[in-house]
């Protein structure tokens, strides 16, 4: 097997990768039908953990399709359409969180700047590749220009509240999103035309995390009481720490990273990734809702789309700057 895919090149290699992973999620697909009509004759009464973990399942599911097909078009099409597609993500996911932030009709010079300057500048400088600048740009420059932009509109009620929030949806829907496409741009010795692989460690690593995060939390839950606990526990965040650094030294083979260097990294994304979730969590019981899209009790009427990659929003600025520090790239 290793002699048959050392003869392949990059680019064969980096679509095997997505014949495999889309052959993966089909039969997890196809399973989760048949094993959620075998519950449904079953048992329609009380949800079991069975059930509960299914439901986790399907909500991985929901989100590993669209982020597959994502990157596979992204890669097909080549870094600058990658680039141009994870911008409309930001800009769908900011405008989500957006809506969840009561704002003033002073602030519309604000959210002006920051859909439609700071988020297709960002992009600009991750695609030129000016990895010195977009690393500051919006940290330092950005945060200044909108407080500037708040105050010149001499409202100055509840200002700092205002400000911040937007502040805060730039850095996790903008900044954050934008260090996955800047993953591809990143220049490794002898690792030419693979650095799909590095987004591929990544995603799958956060996200096998969060998954086990999930379902061991509604095994142990199901285990203990009924009652639905949102507490953070330290045996579901160990679980799912641990699956994603296997996941990660699984990986490693596909990746510019020994053995240890790879499970350092996976432990780094997985501990970014589940502090996110965590703090998006915690905004949205702040603002009162349970998802940030259409269902339950959400009202910003948008997709959900930040739901369903809030860890990696937290994860790739972290992974990509470690990344470029272990290998001073």
């Amino acid at each position: 097997m290793p002699s048959f895919l050392s003869k392949l090149t990059p680019e064969q290699q980096v679509g095997l990768l997505f014949v495999l992973l889309f052959g993966l999620l089909a039969v997890a697909t196809v399973a989760g039908i048949l094993f959620s009509l075998r519950e449904s004759k079953s048992s329609a009464t009380e949800p079991s953990a069975q059930v509960q973990q299914l439901e986790g399942l399907q909500a991985f599911l929901r989100t590993a399709w669209p982020m597959a097909l994502l990157f596979w078009v992204g890669w097909a099409a080549g870094d600058g359409v990658a680039t141009v597609l994870f911008g409309f993500v930001s800009f769908l996911i900011l405008r989500e969180f957006i809506s969840l932030s009561p704002t003033r009709r002073s602030d519309h010079r604000s959210l002006l700047l920051a859909f439609f300057v700071v988020l297709p500048l960002q992009y600009t400088l991750v695609w030129t590749h000016q990895f010195d600048l977009f690393t500051v740009f919006i940290p330092v420059y950005v945060f200044l220009a909108i407080a500037g932009f708040g105050a010149l509109s001499g409202d100055t009620e509840r200002f700092l509240e205002r400000n911040a929030k937007l502040q805060w949806g730039i850095m996790v829907c903008v900044y954050g999103v934008s260090h996955v496409p800047a993953l591809l741009m990143l220049d490794f010795p002898g690792f030419k035309g693979k650095t799909a692989f590095l987004v591929f460690f990544l995603v799958l690593v956060v996200q096998a995390c969060m998954l086990v995060q999930h379902l061991s939390a509604t095994r142990w839950r199901a285990t203990a009481d009924a009652t639905p606990n949102h507490q953070f526990r330290w045996r579901n965040w160990g679980a799912g720490l641990f699956a994603g650094s296997l996941v990660g030294v699984l990986l490693a083979g596909l990746t510019p990273f020994n053995l240890l260097t790879a499970l350092v990294m996976a432990l780094v994304a997985c501990v970014a990734g589940t502090l996110g979730h965590l703090v998006m969590k915690a905004i949205k019981r702040d603002r009162g809702v349970i998802h940030w899209g259409a269902d339950g009790r959400s009202v910003t009427g948008a997709s959900g789309l930040l739901d369903r990659v809030d860890a990696l929003c937290f994860a790739a600025p972290v992974f990509f700057h470690s990344v470029r520090w272990s290998f001073n790239l």
